[in-house]
């Protein structure tokens, strides 16, 4: 048996340019950083040859082309495990729809507890590689590669995405940046669920459109690393702001009227800048406040739930691997 943790993440600028759509024209650029908030996968070997998997549903099938859930399905072919295995699937908060990257933390572990289970070591490079192609060349996902890097390395990064595919990584932690950002950032969670991919199917039919917006938040990316680098961390909540702002030209449902309201009501309580994570439309609204108005926030914002958090430094990772008896 052995279990994999990998965790979730946030995005503080540059979310969009990740896209194909983008960056194969113009490159892109984002800084994210990765949560102590994790998505496990346990993978225990069974005795007889079926694959057993549990989710929100449970399957037991005979052959990996029967499995419903197209990520376990893809992960089991791209690391090429094809039986005898029993899959659990759980995760530290509801990870659908909550903008904080679960879908692509789940295939990054499903690929490291895969390739664990078969005596094989991955990098993060190759683990973040191939589930950037499980999701969006083979499940045609409209999602971009932020996530699915992140989730991988850990830590805050700074990646920039080029026109021929390549991914260059650049840790920010590595000048304390992590330290220090983690005490002025708060997240808030906005009470409601929603499709990242009608929101990313929009977005992406308005790339060629939205260019100078896009533009704006690659370029968004770059000031955030240099503030992280400098530790000019008070910069960041204009970073989030003008982000926010430009984000929403993108696609008309990344806001709504009870987004809009949680905005305006942490901007009135002292955040020097928020923005929805994810694709937007939902899910936790990360907010940079100024030291001295974090528990102003904190008390503005009490008729929602935050969630606490730190900045992990580990990518995902395994936490339990007992060898079983190769009963094939």
């Amino acid at each position: 048996m052995l279990i994999t943790q990998t965790p979730l993440r946030i995005s503080l600028a540059g979310g969009g340019t990740d896209l194909p759509d983008y960056y194969r024209r113009h490159g892109g650029a984002v800084v994210s950083g990765a949560i102590d908030k994790y998505l496990y996968v346990i993978l225990n070997s069974r005795f007889d040859d079926q694959i057993y998997i549990s989710y929100s549903k449970k399957e037991i099938v005979d052959v990996v082309d029967d499995i419903r859930h197209e990520l376990v399905r893809e992960a089991m072919k791209k690391a090429e495990v094809d039986r005898g295995v029993e899959i659990a699937i759980m995760a530290d908060i509801p990870s659908e729809g909550c903008g904080l990257g679960s879908s692509s933390s789940l295939t990054v572990g499903l690929l490291n507890a895969f390739y664990t289970y078969r005596g094989v070591q991955v990098p993060a490079e190759r683990l973040a590689r191939e589930a950037c192609e499980i999701e969006i060349d083979i499940c045609g996902k409209p999602i971009g590669k932020q996530d699915q890097y992140i989730a991988a390395y850990g830590g805050l990064r700074y990646f920039a995405f080029n026109a021929d595919e390549s991914v260059d990584v650049e840790d920010l932690a590595a000048h304390n940046g992590s330290r220090g950002i983690g005490h002025t950032l708060l997240l808030f969670y906005t009470n409601i669920t929603r499709s990242a991919d009608v929101i990313l199917e929009e977005q992406k039919a308005n790339t060629v459109n939205k260019a100078e917006f896009l533009a704006a938040i690659r370029a968004l990316a770059d000031r955030a690393r240099d503030a992280i680098v400098e530790n000019r961390y008070a910069a960041l909540g204009d970073v989030l702001r003008e982000n926010w702002e430009a984000k929403k030209e993108l696609a008309s449902t990344i806001t709504n009227p009870a987004i809009d309201t949680m905005v305006a009501r942490c901007m009135d309580a002292g955040a020097a800048g928020c923005k929805v994570c994810g694709a937007g439309g939902g899910g936790f609204l990360l907010a940079a406040c100024p030291a001295d108005r974090v528990e102003a926030v904190k008390q503005g914002m009490s008729d929602y739930r935050e969630m606490p958090f730190f900045f992990e430094r580990c990518g995902s990772k395994v936490i339990f691997n007992v060898e079983s008896y190769d009963w094939k």
